[in-house]
């Protein structure tokens, strides 16, 4: 058994072996019902197929931490998302009702996992300011888009995505995307995103640099759900390490 006391300051929140301190939730058939096995442990990974939308929680709720996992993409894809981006999502601060976004995430604040956008943050919220993080951006090429940018305006978002600092402006959602700049390793390569939350402030860093970042982030605590959502992807780490 994972030792979950409060007072201890590294958590294993993957073993290695299975999934215990998780549980699973899909769309349409709820928790811990996983026919299809879209969620795995080979290998000392952890296998998520992405054959239907859904995503695994974890037990406990944390807060002022730094969340370290390591990933790479597999080769299958599967409808809707087959000919799209690889994607998936780490969501943070996760609170309320399994399923209470669009009948598959808990509301939160997600670091994004997707090919060519891995570190932009969205908001997974309800629509209230209940789900919001401050920021400094600048607008992008895409109407309505805005990218972190240390110098950029302040603005408050309750809801849509902050793109990372350096996302191509010529992103398309296809399979295979790399931009120009990306910092995400290529397809069938581990990569390792750092998400530090310290109280209202969110950095999250992928491969060493750092991508993206915001304050006054609401809620502050929550489950840590990670997504399946079209893609295979393998995680051989997940490490917590209270701040």
């Amino acid at each position: 058994m994972r030792n979950s006391n409060a007072s201890q300051k590294y958590v294993q929140l993957f073993n290695g072996k299975n999934l215990d301190g998780w549980y699973t939730f899909l769309k349409g058939k709820g928790k811990n019902v996983d026919p299809n096995k879209v969620f795995t442990v080979k290998n000392g990974n952890i296998v998520i197929s992405g054959e239907e939308f859904g995503c695994i929680t974890t037990d406990e709720e944390f807060e002022n931490y730094k969340l370290t996992v390591e990933f790479k993409w597999g080769n299958r894809t599967f409808a809707p998302r087959a000919d799209r981006a690889r994607d998936s999502g780490i969501l943070l601060h996760s609170v309320g009702e399994d399923g209470g976004s669009d009948g598959t995430w808990m509301h939160s604040i997600e670091s994004q996992i997707i090919e060519g956008g891995t570190g932009d943050v969205i908001i997974v919220g309800d629509g209230t300011d209940n789900f919001s993080v401050t920021t400094t951006v600048k607008p992008g090429v895409r109407d309505g888009s805005y990218f972190y940018h240390p110098e950029g305006e302040i603005r408050i978002f309750n809801r849509g995505r902050i793109d990372w600092h350096s996302r191509d402006p010529k992103w398309e959602d296809k399979l295979g995307f790399r931009g120009a700049n990306d910092v995400e390793k290529p397809v069938g390569q581990w990569n390792r995103v750092e998400c530090y939350v310290k109280g209202s402030d969110l950095l999250i860093y992928l491969n060493g640099k750092l991508v993206n970042r915001a304050h006054n982030v609401k809620p502050q605590k929550g489950k840590i759900q990670i997504q399946s959502e079209g893609a295979e992807l393998f995680i051989r780490k997940v490490d917590l390490q209270r701040l």
